[in-house]
């Protein structure tokens, strides 16, 4: 049986007893089984040996009670036990009482309450499975819908920190404060935009082509170079956990930003790889590679004063990973995660 099937069938067992509002239904069911039994026991009487009056009767109170609850079940197992007496135990078309009714009687009584009480039980058991499952349903969504929320103010608040440290820089003419300022505010902006999309409620991992393709963009978007085309190639089994997530964007956006300034300086075109893979069994690489003008000889990443490049380092170590800057055609960012 296929997974959807067992799903089906649990969801229909869980609906027993079957119309509970409607319980002349219910009794009609239950009186036209005992009929059946007793038709069915009529029918096969001159091919079974004594000893056996109950035998088509016992499905009949069992469907009644797994079907429409305990009192249906009650009075199929009193009328189907009156049918046998009178019909099927010695003396036949009578209440007499012989010397083995009252054994016969007693255990027909004993196996029909346990029938009954059995499946009363387990309906019960469905009915409370049902509704600690819809209790859960409604406990999920309304996490989810608090988690949706506290997200869109924490990000609302961080675009507002973007444009409070905007407004400030309007009162500041140092122009190397100016800069700090600029990159403080697109920091946070960063931040508050890739933050809406980054976890979810449960807090696993993400694929990270979710995200780096609107990421890429943005940024491409806000350095107002349309001619600057970027490539996302991601290897849809390289799971990042949620706590990585925000600090490996922020390093892709400082990678990418810095080959958009320097990497094409003068130019107003070019291409930006971004590729995240595995690299082997315990790490993951993202690369960041541009065709852009490479880098100048003699640079030293630890001598560099990119505020950018330091935040690259400082977030890769956090992470306890690395980040370096490679020569080749172009310039190649590349940073090395544990996975």
């Amino acid at each position: 049986m296929t997974r959807n099937g067992a799903n089906e069938v649990a969801g229909w067992i869980e609906r027993l007893p079957l119309a509970s509002d409607r319980p002349l239904i219910g009794y009609g069911v239950t009186a036209i089984l005992v009929v059946i039994a007793w038709a069915l026991r009529l029918v096969a009487d001159p091919w079974l040996p004594g000893g056996f009056p109950y035998l088509t009767f016992f499905p009949a109170v069992i469907l009644s009670s797994a079907l429409f609850g305990v009192r249906p079940g009650v009075v199929a197992g009193i009328v189907s036990g009156l049918l046998s007496w009178y019909f099927f135990i010695e003396p036949r078309y009578s209440f007499g009482i012989g010397p083995g009714t009252p054994m016969a009687l007693i255990f027909y009584v004993l196996v029909i309450a346990t029938d009954i009480l059995i499946i009363h039980w387990m309906q019960a058991a469905n009915a409370k499975l049902a509704r600690e499952r819809e209790l859960s349903r409604v406990l999920a969504r309304t996490r989810e819908m608090l988690f949706h929320e506290l997200q869109h103010r924490v990000s609302n608040n961080l675009q507002v920190a973007a444009g409070l440290i905007s407004l400030q820089k309007r009162q500041v003419h140092d122009p190397d404060a100016r800069i700090a300022l600029d990159e403080a505010s697109r920091r946070l902006a960063l931040i508050g935009r890739i933050s809406r999309q980054l976890y979810d409620a449960g807090g696993g991992a993400r694929r990270m082509r979710d995200f780096l393709e609107p990421l890429c963009r943005d940024v491409i978007e806000a350095s107002g170079r349309a001619g600057i085309r970027c490539r996302i190639m991601v290897d849809d089994e390289a799971m990042v956990g949620a706590d990585a997530a925000i600090p490996l964007a922020l390093i892709v956006a400082e990678a990418m930003a810095n080959a958009i300034e320097h990497g094409f300086a003068e130019r107003d075109h070019g291409v930006i790889d971004v590729e995240l893979s595995r690299d082997g069994r315990d790490w993951l690489r993202i690369e960041v590679r541009d065709d852009g003008h490479g880098l100048p000889e003699g640079f030293d990443l630890e001598a560099s004063g990119s505020l950018g490049l330091k935040i690259a380092r400082t977030l890769a170590a956090q992470l306890s990973g690395s980040f370096e800057l490679v020569r080749g055609r172009g310039c190649t960012a590349r940073l090395m995660l544990p996975a």
